[in-house]
This record gives structure tokens, C-alpha cells and sequence, in this order.
């Protein structure tokens, strides 16, 4: 979209032109149309003429005399007739010899009209008011192609860097100072910034609030449509902004235009800001740095049910997040799914309290188990929440419980959802791991391997311990004779200086072995 000066709308309303310090000289008074006086004046024109509207192209206030409609009530009343079809912005009477006191004819037909009428008590040099409200309008449309351009250029130079979505928003918010807010057709956000508290207030309620600012603009609230090529896809709102509407809508066009650039650049993969939206979302949650209750009113916007709700909290080993979301479509379970650190996908289902959420979980996980294979994926749950505040720890619950089995080989034996029961020892190990009291027994147990890094001795003994000491088991596995393996089983005794015959010494050296790999991970 091309935006010239001379599409601008101005920036000053009739009510901002009678404060003018050369206006209120003239000591105006508004007789007609007080409910009008925030219409916008995009120009001052002075006329005498009968049939001004025919010179008028609309939002002109215009200012007169009435030297030529003295004496004649139908050219009175038809003036302010043709002024209204024109759509002139008002008219402002100067009070003299023509028109010693307001025209009754005028006022009451600028009153029907709708069409401010303002009269000025004290003789005042027109060329002034004209020369002060024009020089304003195009000092405001000049500012406001000057900061449409920068800022063009600076969102044109973030993308050109890679910035990603929400660095383009955090500067439309700035240079906007109220809450952005980018929506699919649905209503549903994909990104927010601005003032976090005042981006909640916008949030808490949005649907409501999105649907009821969806068609007409006003109190602030600027749209701009994202798409191309003759298809929407999107939406921006500038949300209370503060400032004229005009620099407001260029604010929002150029936002707009940039969006749609760092779209086509990324592919034209618009779900990827749903993703975006769902990662910053769920990786706050599980973090714990912003409160749960701050975070509801996000997670509503993101179109997440969270009134009367039960949550399950999930977290996916080396699960795709597109094939996960798919899955939860075609299941007809409504969540969010995000990407997070280290191959493990989050997966926040929110279900009606009716319904038997561990059966749901399950047939989750055995669905997504039969289309990737048993041995690519681990399902880990915490156990559901009925209270929105539960949700972050729910899900560092099942974070941790995905932790736990990851490169395990007992991974196959476990059940299609994994929970905290099911990781026994290696849980706690994991838990623990960061403590320097486990840390130090770990070095100590096993400070004869580890001195010399001897990872195929470490590897055997992992495997023992993992099948319970099972000799044909792990010579099995690594594809070694019994002899051979009983030569290095003696190495690592001789190593560690323990019996692994002996039970306890076994269960000392094992618990170190899981402290070990857990702070390898």
C-alpha cells in the first residue's frame, strides 16, 4: 500500500483549532454541533461565495463573514446545507456588519446537520487563523511521513538481520506506546508487546474485545489486514492508541507491510507465529519467571479453553511439534505444543472436566508411539491439574520425568505414558544431580574409571547394572564372550576397588554410575 501526503487525514480536530492561542483571540463560541467538534480539519478555506460546497472536497473548515447571505434566509439556510453535503468539517462566522449576532437560520440549520457552527465575537484577521491551522496541518502530515519512513527503515533492517517476530513487534509497540497485538482470522494472537500490563488488560478479555473492535475503528484501536496476493491471512491491532488516528493507520500499514515481508521471507509459513506464540508461552510457564495467573489471559488469547478445565501436562521426546499438532487436531484435543530446549517438545492439553484425562493422555501416546515407532519416542506426564496455577509445575514435573528416561535403556519397557512412578531411582538421581554432596560421591565411586576416561569400561558397566547384573545379558549386548567380559568386569573391580558381587556395593557404585550420566546430559 502507497501512502503520498496527500492521502494523509489531518491531525487536528475543530475542537483542537478553538484552542488556538490566535482563535481564542477572536473569542469563539460554538452555537451549533458541540457533539461534532472532534471531526478532523484537514484544511482552512476562507469563502463568501453562496455556493462554496461546490469548491469544497471535504473536511475543510470554513471560515466567512456573510457578507453575501445578509438579508436572504434561504441563501442562509442553503449554505449551511451545501457545506454539510461537501462534508465540510465546520464554519465559523466572523461577527460584524453583516451579522452582528448569530443567524438564527444558520444556527438552527447547522444543528440539523450535524455541522459545527462557531462564531467569532471580536474582529479577527482571517489570514491569521488560516495561516497558523495550515502551517500545523503540514508541519503534523510532513511528521508523520517522516516517522512512517523511519519506521519502514528500521523493521526493513531488523528482518534484513533475521530478527525474529517479536523483535518487529516490540518496535511497532514502541514507536506506537500501546499494546500491538498480531491475530489470525480467528481472533486467535499470535504475538503481543508493549507494557506487560497493559497488554494483559487488552488480553483478559479479547474475544470479546477483538470481535467488538473487528469492524469499526475507534477509542484508539487501528487495524491493518496481513496477506497478499489477494488472500488475508492476519491481522495487526494497535490497541488504545494515543496519538492522531492518521500517523496511527500509517503506524499499522507499515507495520503490516513488514509482517508480510518477514512472512514471504520465512517461507509464507504463517503457522510458524502460532508456534512462536505457543514456545513463549509454554517456555514462560515452565520457567517460572512470570506467575501463571499473569500468564492466563494469553493462554485464553492463544485459544486455549482454561474456564472449567483439566490440564494435562506433557512433554515429548524427539517428537516433530508439526506432527504433534496434527495428531491433537485430528484427535479432536484442543492444546498448545512448543518446541523446547534440548529435542523435547511441550504439549499442554486442556480438556473438560468430564472427561477421563489419563485415557485421553494414553490414547495420545499410543497413537503418536504407532506412527513414530516405540523406539523414537517417550511420552512423559505429569499427573493432570484442575487449577490453572498447577500448570508450571505440572509441566517441569513432566519435563523432569522426559529427563529421566532420556537415553535409557529401559526406555522400551515402559509404558506408552511415562510418569513419575515409573522412573524410580533414575528420577531422583536426576533430581539430585546439581547437588554438590551427589556430584562428590559420583567422582568418588568412580574415580578409578574416570581417571583414565575409559569409556568402554563404562559403557559395560552400565549395561550390567542396567539388566541387574545379567552376564549373558550384557556380554549379549556387546557382543562379547562370557570369558571376555568377565576379564573386564574384573578391571572395573579392580578399578573401583569394590565386589560387584556384594549387593550394597553394587547399588553404591550403580547410583553413582546415574549421578554421573545425569550431569553428563
Amino acid at each position: 500500500m502507497t501512502i503520498t501526503l496527500d492521502s494523509l487525514e489531518p491531525a487536528l480536530s475543530v475542537r483542537q483549532v478553538l484552542t488556538l492561542e490566535r482563535v481564542l483571540a477572536g473569542e469563539p463560541e460554538v452555537v451549533a454541533g458541540a457533539s461534532h467538534l472532534d471531526r478532523p480539519v484537514r484544511w482552512v478555506h476562507v469563502a463568501e461565495a453562496a455556493d462554496v460546497g461546490v469548491m469544497l472536497s471535504g473536511g475543510e473548515m470554513v471560515l466567512t463573514t456573510g457578507v453575501l447571505l445578509a438579508g436572504d434566509e434561504d441563501k442562509q439556510a442553503e449554505y449551511v446545507r451545501s457545506l454539510h453535503r461537501a462534508e465540510a468539517a465546520a464554519v465559523v462566522l466572523g461577527l460584524g456588519r453583516a451579522f452582528p449576532a448569530a443567524p438564527d437560520v444558520m444556527r438552527r440549520a447547522a444543528e440539523r446537520c450535524g455541522l459545527p457552527m462557531v462564531v467569532l465575537h471580536r474582529p479577527f484577521p482571517f489570514a491569521e487563523l488560516t495561516e497558523e491551522v495550515q502551517s500545523r496541518l503540514v508541519r503534523r502530515k510532513f511528521a508523520a511521513v517522516s516517522l512512517s519512513e523511519a519506521v519502514r527503515t528500521e523493521l526493513t533492517a531488523l528482518i534484513t538481520a533475521g530478527a525474529p517476530l517479536q523483535r518487529l513487534l516490540d518496535e511497532v509497540a514502541r514507536h506506537s506506546a500501546c499494546p500491538v497485538v498480531v491475530t489470525n482470522l480467528a481472533h486467535r494472537v499470535l504475538g503481543t508487546a508493549g507494557e506487560r500490563p497493559a497488554v494483559d488488560d487488552v488480553l483478559r478479555d479479547w474475544e470479546r474485545i477483538a470481535r467488538q473492535a473487528g469492524g469499526v475503528e475507534g477509542d484508539g484501536w487501528i487495524r491493518a489486514e496481513l496477506g497478499g496476493r489477494g488472500e488475508r491471512w492476519g491481522r495487526i491491532v494497535l490497541c488504545g492508541y494515543r496519538g492522531d488516528t492518521a500517523t496511527g493507520r500509517l503506524l499499522a500499514d507499515r507495520a503490516a507491510e513488514a509482517l508480510v515481508l518477514h512472512r514471504m521471507l520465512a517461507g509464507g509459513a504463517a503457522c510458524s507465529w502460532e508456534e512462536q506464540s505457543a514456545q513463549s508461552l509454554l517456555t514462560d510457564l515452565v520457567s517460572g519467571v512470570v506467575p501463571a495467573r499473569q500468564l492466563l489471559p494469553r493462554a485464553r488469547a492463544a485459544g486455549l479453553p482454561v474456564n472449567r478445565r483439566t490440564f494435562v501436562p506433557l512433554v515429548v521426546r524427539d517428537g516433530d511439534p508439526a506432527r504433534l499438532e496434527r495428531l491433537l487436531r485430528l484427535l479432536g484435543l484442543p492444546g498448545l505444543v512448543a518446541e523446547l530446549a534440548d529435542g523435547a517438545t511441550a504439549v499442554l492439553l486442556s480438556l473438560p472436566r468430564d472427561q477421563d484425562a489419563g485415557a485421553l493422555a494414553a490414547h495420545f501416546a499410543t497413537r503418536l508411539r504407532t506412527e513414530t515407532g516405540p523406539d523414537h519416542t517417550v511420552v512423559a506426564a505429569a499427573e493432570a491439574r484442575s487449577a490453572w496455577d498447577d500448570v508450571p509445575t505440572g509441566l517441569r514435573e513432566a519435563q523432569h520425568v522426559a529427563d529421566a528416561v532420556a537415553d535409557s535403556s529401559a526406555a522400551l519397557d515402559l509404558p506408552p505414558v511415562v510418569r513419575l512412578k515409573d522412573v524410580h531411582l533414575r528420577g531422583l538421581i536426576r533430581l539430585l544431580r546439581d547437588d554438590p554432596h551427589v556430584q562428590s560421591f559420583a567422582e568418588r565411586e568412580l574415580d578409578g574409571l574416570l581417571r583414565e576416561t575409559d569409556e568402554d569400561l563404562l559403557s559395560v558397566l552400565r549395561t550390567y547394572l542396567a539388566t541387574g547384573r545379567n552376564k549373558s545379558r550384557t556380554a549379549q549386548l556387546h557382543h562379547v564372550s562370557r570369558p571376555a567380559l568377565y576379564r573386564r568386569l574384573e578391571a572395573i573391580q579392580v578399578r573401583l576397588g569394590v565386589d560387584l558381587d556384594d549387593f550394597e556395593q553394587a547399588a553404591s557404585v550403580h547410583i553413582a554410575l546415574l549421578a554421573h550420566d545425569a550431569q553428563q546430559q
